[in-house]
């Protein structure tokens, strides 16, 4: 079979990142002689634009293929952040390939993905036919907003340190420096002192559970947030399922034991640890709090979600 690829590339993701390793592809997509069109974008949310532009005009589902006709195949070059934006301009049955290039990667770490750009195109170029993967599916009741996110959807901490990383004046000059997971850790710090608990309520499974101080609260599509960070060892990208953490505000003593058992793969165990699985998870916020979807934060608001997943094709 036949393909046409059409590389969306965000070069600013990653620090620069994007930019070097599109760069990359494109050498080697022009050495071997393929037949594909470059769209890079040129400011946030670009990319967005682009992939609802490309599902109107050239895109089209895996199953209307013809063998006659070279197929449209959509790669996508960038960071967390910009698979965010595309996946949710596109139809499930669009597959979607994926080269990281941006500073945390989860989903291509839950994935294997962190080998050489080179090794992951021709791994791509390989491929015959899309694998169906799960991705998180979001509906935010007081706004009517649905969305789908591919590593993971959090209110409180996590959401804080997101909203201050992204925000951070220090931020722009320290990825100039390659130096994101300082920026990071940072401002993780400062956001673990400040962060106070709040209350939420869960509904899963036939059960209610209400937590009055809530610290950090996560809905996750794999093991990993943060860049790296195990939180969840228990879920998996191929199967169906909401994965929720959640961690209550604590001392700050027991807090940094608790990261000390992070970082030991042992905090499953804690009793501080709270971890549910379901098809469908009710989950309501009762304060004012930062939201995160797949890094991209929003601003402060009282929520009303219900999380669960749903296929997405992608090609690797």
């Amino acid at each position: 079979m036949k393909f046409h690829y059409y590389l969306l590339i965000n070069p600013a993701a990653g620090g620069g990142k994007g930019q070097r390793v599109g760069k990359q592809i494109i050498s080697l997509m022009e050495e071997k002689q393929l037949q594909f069109t470059v769209i890079q974008t040129k400011y946030p949310s670009h990319e967005a634009e682009i992939a609802s532009e490309l599902t109107a005009s050239v895109l089209f589902s895996w199953n209307a293929k013809e063998d006659s006709v070279s197929f449209p195949l959509l790669i996508v070059i960038g960071g967390d952040g910009t698979l965010h934006q595309v996946i949710n301009y596109l139809t499930s049955q669009i597959p979607i390939a994926y080269i990281p290039a941006g500073s945390g990667n989860d989903f291509a770490r839950s994935l294997g993905f962190l080998q050489s750009p080179a090794k992951i195109l021709e791994d791509i170029l390989q491929t015959s036919k899309p694998r169906k993967l799960s991705v998180l599916s979001c509906y935010e009741k007081n706004s009517d907003i649905h969305s789908l996110c591919v590593n993971n959807i959090g209110v409180g901490l996590d959401a804080a340190i997101v909203h201050a990383t992204n925000h951070s004046a220090a931020k722009q000059q320290l990825n100039i420096y390659k130096l994101n997971a300082l920026s990071y850790v940072k401002t993780a710090l400062g956001v673990l002192f400040r962060q106070k608990g709040f209350p939420i309520s869960i509904e899963c499974n036939h059960q209610t559970y209400y937590f009055e101080h809530a610290f950090l609260c996560t809905a996750t599509n794999h093991p990993y947030f943060g860049g790296g960070v195990k939180i969840a060892p228990m879920a998996n990208v191929y199967e169906s399922g909401v994965e929720l953490v959640v961690v209550e505000r604590l001392p700050m003593l027991k807090i940094f034991y608790l990261i000390i058992l992070l970082g030991l793969q042992r905090h499953v165990n804690s009793k501080y640890f709270y971890h549910f699985k379901a098809n469908r998870i009710h989950l309501e916020t009762f304060s004012k709090q930062f939201l995160q979807k797949d890094g991209e934060d929003s601003s402060k608001a009282s929520y009303d979600f219900i999380l669960s997943s749903q296929k997405q094709l992608f090609w690797f």
